[in-house]
């Protein structure tokens, strides 16, 4: 089957690509998931609630609720319940969680760096222009949610 001539589609493939090697290159360097280190990471970027958690990563509640609950099995994570705010719960990363972050971002980092420099793409170009689509995304959808709270 041909592969379409766009760029959306290609996006996806790149995507899809990049995650599962990103998965292979965890699992045997440091034998975590990509997923697990995803959780981590947005654990360490905003250290919220389970519920920004769960929405960050594009998860369900009860899925993020049972990686949680391996992550701090495994002494990665944190969990704080929120005094008079009911079931709310912060996450945050411990110490070990914290290096295990550290020691993954700077490995997909480094081959990701020499994987575009083989392809002979200018990383600094290649990084400006994801961020402009990335904060284009987001004003979208900083806009949609603020119509969706009009409407409420």
């Amino acid at each position: 089957m041909p592969v379409p001539d766009n760029l959306s589609y290609d996006l996806h493939a790149l995507t899809r690509r990049l995650d599962r090697a990103a998965d292979r290159l965890l699992q045997s360097e440091e034998n975590v998931s990509y997923a697990r280190f995803l959780a981590l990471f947005a654990a360490g970027q905003s250290a919220g609630t389970q519920r920004e958690l769960a929405q960050w990563l594009g998860l369900t509640e009860p899925s993020t609720s049972r990686m949680v609950g391996v992550l701090v099995g495994e002494g990665l994570l944190e969990v704080h319940s929120v005094r008079g705010s009911g079931n709310r719960r912060n996450v945050r990363l411990t110490g070990r969680g914290s290096a295990l972050v550290e020691r993954c971002g700077r490995l997909l980092d480094q081959r990701f760096r020499e994987m575009v420099q083989i392809s002979g793409v200018a990383y600094d170009s290649y990084q400006a222009d994801t961020r402009r689509l990335l904060d284009l995304l987001d004003k979208q959808q900083a806009a949609a949610e603020a119509d969706a709270k009009a409407v409420l």
